[in-house]
């Protein structure tokens, strides 16, 4: 294994850190007035930036470290997932995007209340909320397990706890103090960080591989399959085109966390377009990333190797990271894992903030007290944002131990937990959308059993075994159908 960070490593680190604070001091610049401005940016911002913060914000440190192993493990067809995106977005953008901007929403969830009624948006945000802190909390873990793996070479409590600290402090350096304007900017520079050092890592790869015959090894290997025919592959084409479909129409469509780019767009055209933009300069990413696992197989000529650290399972690409890579490179890395998680840290703390205050403090507020003004939300906005950082850093800490001592899957829970949750939105804004049935009294029901139908489908619950794409499809039909009742 690698030594620590050398001079030159801690040099890219710290530079890496300076161009943080430059541009969150570039960024914030300027008077937010109210809390549609911090959260929306007063619908201003252009579309090739919110394509980018959108795509920064689909991207993680669990993806940056993760896709390369799906194709070490097994081949092309994760790419799959991102085509079904595509045809998610068009949906979207035809049926719900003009919906968010008829109505002027700042929150997704704020359509329900023109459908069923306030308490129907509140009960949708919490279950946004829920959800969303504990696979936020989970991600931010494991983004924090990389990085204090490559800067500290263990995975100690304190290292941890810090590795976590840095990443909530460089999210909050842009979302508290800009709101979402900085935010997108920010995202920016994260997916430029991330990606080239993607680049770097794959150039790398191939010339150390120069002598080898790459594309026979992986022929020969099947490793070069795009598209999934069978029935029970993770990410065939009938996967691709249900379960999976559904998944991404709640990422892209109902999750705030992603939304609220969209909705910070000069009007729905452009929110449409960033969408689809968004996704169409992912799949060349993903790609990307693909191929360097795909090189990881060439160059291991195996998938048998132990990728473990300290007892912790890590990826083919985690492993190569603190065995092989040279100094400078190991850096630039290091800092593309930051950028990835940052880029999903800063963007979920602006999200759970606007739906905390706009969906259920500020219409509680103004009710009782008419008078309240722009610039206290503005303040209870950041507050908000602050609140949530430390919840985040609470969940991150909690899987740091729940991994350590416990195994029950807490994680694998936490990370596909918005699915849960999708399922319930997905059946309500389905049946708010298309037709006229439901009421405000069914909103918290079908939200509940689209969730119950998913957990119930577990593996770990009553020891079900059924694709998730099609836990996906039948917690949706059952939320639906409650909705109708």
């Amino acid at each position: 294994m690698n030594s620590g960070f050398s001079a030159l490593d801690w040099g890219v680190f710290v530079t890496y850190f300076f161009v943080l604070a430059l541009t969150s001091y570039l960024f914030s610049r300027g008077e937010i007035t109210s809390s549609r401005e911090y959260f929306t940016s007063a619908k201003g911002m252009p579309l090739l930036a919110v394509a980018l913060s959108i795509l920064a914000t689909s991207q993680s440190a669990a993806t940056f470290l993760g896709v390369p192993e799906f194709s070490y493990a097994h081949n092309f067809t994760f790419v799959g997932f991102y085509f079904s995106a595509l045809l998610a977005v068009f949906f979207i953008a035809r049926f719900f995007v003009p919906k968010f901007y008829a109505y002027k929403v700042i929150t997704v969830y704020e359509l329900l209340q023109h459908r069923y009624g306030a308490s129907a948006k509140r009960q949708a945000g919490i279950m946004f909320l829920v959800g969303r802190v504990m696979a936020s909390g989970a991600r931010l873990y494991i983004g924090a397990l990389a990085i204090s793996m490559i800067l500290f070479l263990d995975i100690s409590f304190v290292h941890m706890l810090l590795s976590i600290l840095i990443l909530v402090f460089g999210a909050l350096m842009y979302t508290y103090f800009g709101g979402v304007k900085s935010v997108i900017l920010s995202d920016i520079v994260q997916a430029v960080t991330y990606v080239g050092a993607g680049v770097i890592v794959l150039f790398y790869l191939y010339t150390s591989l120069s002598h080898t015959d790459i594309l026979g090894v992986l022929q020969a290997n099947h490793k070069l399959t795009f598209l999934d025919t069978s029935l029970d592959g993770k990410f065939n084409l009938i996967g691709l085109l249900s379960g999976w479909l559904l998944l991404n129409i709640a990422a892209f469509g109902l999750d705030q966390d992603m939304t609220q780019r969209v909705l910070s767009c000069k009007n729905k055209n452009e929110a449409s377009a960033s969408l689809i933009l968004s996704i169409v300069l992912t799949i060349p990413i993903v790609l990307l990333f693909l191929a360097i696992g795909a090189l990881l197989f060439v160059h291991y000529q195996s998938t048998d190797i132990t990728q473990s650290f300290s007892g912790e399972k890590i990826t083919v690409f985690m492993y190569y990271i603190l065995h092989e890579l040279p100094e400078g490179i190991r850096a630039i890395v290091t800092v593309g894992a930051i950028a990835a998680a940052l880029s999903s840290t800063n963007s979920v703390l602006g999200a759970m903030a606007s739906v905390a205050i706009e969906d259920i403090y500020k219409p509680y507020k103004l009710q009782s007290e008419p008078q309240t003004s722009e610039a206290y939300f503005v303040k209870q906005s950041k507050k908000a944002v602050l609140f949530f950082a430390f919840i985040l850093i609470l969940m991150a800490v909690l899987s740091f131990f729940w991994q350590k001592y416990s195994n029950l899957p807490l994680i694998s829970f936490a990370l596909g937990i918005m699915a849960f949750a999708y399922t319930g939105l997905l059946g309500v804004f389905f049946s708010a959308l298309f037709t006229t049935r439901g009421s405000a009294k069914s909103v918290p029901f079908a939200l509940a059993g689209g969730f119950v139908t998913v957990l119930a489908l577990q593996p770990y619950t009553f020891g079900i075994s059924i694709g998730f794409s099609w836990q996906i499809v039948i917690g949706t039909f059952v939320a639906f159908v409650i909705m109708q009742v």
